[in-house]
């Protein structure tokens, strides 16, 4: 399975470490929305969309199950991210434009 499209959208408030959300498609023909892009005590790193169960407790809508899998969204989403960001430094804020609220 090989991501065949990944959409980067950048938040410019970054007051609770969120840089970006983030949209990628399998194989032309499955997408998952609304992964976010963090900024951590070690970098950057990739969060799947997730959402509220019981109390504070959350739990991943979609999620990859082999490492590697795992570590090839990650590399690809901050890749396109980055790429986003040096091409577009003056991003604005798109928390309005959500692509996983459509």
């Amino acid at each position: 399975m090989k991501i065949t499209e990944i959409r980067v959208f950048p938040q410019a408030n970054k007051e609770n470490k969120l840089c970006a959300f983030a949209n990628i498609t399998f194989d032309g023909c499955f997408v998952v929305r609304g992964l976010k892009v963090l900024e951590g005590s070690k970098g950057l790193f990739v969060v799947m969309p997730s959402r509220k169960v019981k109390g504070d407790d959350y739990r991943d809508v979609a999620h990859p199950i082999t490492t590697e899998f795992k570590d090839y969204i990650q590399k690809e989403v901050l890749k396109a991210y980055e790429l986003f960001i040096e091409h577009q430094p003056q991003a604005q804020d798109l928390s309005d434009d959500d692509p996983f609220e459509r």
